[in-house]
């Protein structure tokens, strides 16, 4: 660079000569300048707010302002010294530099593996079957209820099945003829009275049942339970009158363990309460599944219970070859037959034939109305629909349990009643019904049985014959 106009004053060598102030800025500058590394050079930060313009008055005077700021500051600090001191060292490159971002520290804690789970297939080398009193699996599912985890498979009356990971399994009694599987969500206080609303119970009978579960339920519309209550899930309570709505059975015959299976389901209203009451039976081994009032977030660890059972391992009950021995039919009691609450009275009989090759020295009858949508309702159990039925004695009439009530005892056998049949004999059992005004429209069913004499346990059944009559108001 070249001077355009020459300064005053003796120099040193051939340019023109310089002021101490002169020299002691130029050094200054130089010493600054000597400051400034290639390590030090780093981009522009980007702008962090919006850039005003300044106004051009700032932009003349802006440098001038800041020269002669310099050059005050350098006559006050350089005064009396004509070289300017170096004596500090420059700031190493790194202080010029933006810090750099924290790095995170690796974590020394490995992360967790997920475990292999069994899925619940069944492995007949690696399963054994569980007591049922064992059983106290931890609550695992998804939000949308299907099981996670493993299965635990367990027998009960020859029923193999498996349990879904996070459901409960209740210990049975020892004469119990089924068992009771809560859901996640049930109330721990939950005992077996409790699973029609909040689990899944799987029945196993030696023989055809006399009591609900049954296969005649499967066509009613009420059918999937053995008296008027509201199942829902968490209000399960006695329904007010006219409070409950039953539509259905829709039915199917899906296959289930292997063999022929009928399925029944049910939409119930209960007020505000609503749910779907599913079941399935399995006609030739007397096996059934319930399940009432279960939400429906749980019907994929129903269906998987379902799709465990194995049955493979069941034996005939000895009586399954004389289900059908006696034949039952009625005379004076038409299916679909019209009666007036209040005030039908019908006599009718009904016929019980051997059609065996096997005497029976006692036999007992057994008519029953059964619960219906038009049923009074229940204050704190079902006690049976309105109205009485009797039997004839000889030339007496004697009065009959209406209704099944909350236990078997309508079905403990009367000495009066049993009689003998040889094969190919029949016996007719005369019966008078009067219909009470306490009963709503709807089918009643009217459910006739001939069975061994019942004193408790189970029932042996070797015959039965159901009809519904109307019920007008």
């Amino acid at each position: 660079m070249t001077d355009e106009f020459p300064r005053p004053g003796g120099g040193d060598g051939d340019g023109p000569a310089e002021t101490p102030t002169e020299r002691l800025l130029r050094e200054a500058m130089n010493a600054r300048a000597s400051m400034v590394t290639a390590h030090g050079l780093r981009p522009a930060a980007p702008p962090k707010s919006r850039v005003r313009r300044l106004r051009p008055l700032y932009l003349t005077t802006a440098p001038i302002l800041a020269l002669a700021a310099s050059l005050a500051i350098g006559v006050l600090a350089f005064h009396g010294d004509p070289v300017a001191k170096q004596d500090v060292p420059p700031p190493p490159a790194a202080d010029l530099t933006a810090s750099p971002s924290p790095t995170a520290t690796p974590s020394t804690t490995p992360s967790p593996t997920a475990t292999p789970t069994d899925t619940g297939t069944p492995t007949d080398d690696a399963e054994t079957d569980t007591p049922l009193a064992d059983v106290s699996p931890s609550s695992t599912r998804t939000a949308t209820g299907t099981p996670t985890g493993a299965a635990s498979s367990y027998s009960f009356r020859g029923v193999k099945f498996k349990v879904p990971a996070g459901w409960r399994l209740l210990p049975p009694s020892s004469d119990a003829r089924s068992v009771c599987i809560l859901a996640p969500g049930a109330p721990q206080s939950s005992s077996p009275e409790d699973c029609a609303t909040y689990g899944v119970e799987i029945a196993s009978f030696d023989q055809e049942s006399s009591t609900w579960p049954r296969m005649s339920f499967f066509d009613n519309s009420a059918g999937w339970s053995p008296q008027p209550t509201c199942l829902g899930w968490g209000n399960p309570h006695v329904p007010a009158t006219g409070e409950l709505n039953s539509v259905g059975p829709t039915k199917s015959t899906p296959t289930v363990a292997g063999r022929a299976a009928v399925k029944s389901q049910w939409q119930v209203t209960c007020g505000h309460d609503s749910f779907s009451p599913q079941m399935w039976g399995l006609p030739k081994d007397h096996v059934f599944v319930t399940a009432i009032g279960l939400k429906a977030d749980y019907q994929p660890g129903l269906q998987s219970i379902v799709n465990s059972l194995d049955l493979t391992g069941r034996q005939a009950s000895p009586t399954e070859a004389n289900k059908n021995d006696i034949a039952v039919g009625y005379d004076g009691l038409v299916d679909g037959q019209q009666l007036t609450a209040g005030s039908s009275v019908v006599t009718f009989s009904v016929t019980y034939r051997n059609t065996s090759q096997n005497t029976y020295d006692q036999l007992q009858p057994l008519v029953v109305t059964d619960f219906y949508p038009g049923s009074p309702p229940a204050q704190v159990v079902w006690t049976g629909n309105d109205g009485t039925l009797e039997r004839q004695d000889g030339g007496t009439w004697k009065r009959v349990a209406m209704s099944p009530g909350s236990d078997t005892g309508y079905a403990v056998a009367d000495p009066a009643s049993l009689f003998s049949l040889a094969p190919g004999q029949s016996k007719k059992v005369t019966y008078r019904l009067t219909v009470g005004a306490g009963n709503g429209p709807g089918d009643m069913p009217v459910k006739a049985q001939v069975m061994l004499p019942y004193s408790g346990g189970t029932m042996t059944v070797l015959g039965d014959k159901d009809i519904a009559v109307k019920i007008a108001k």
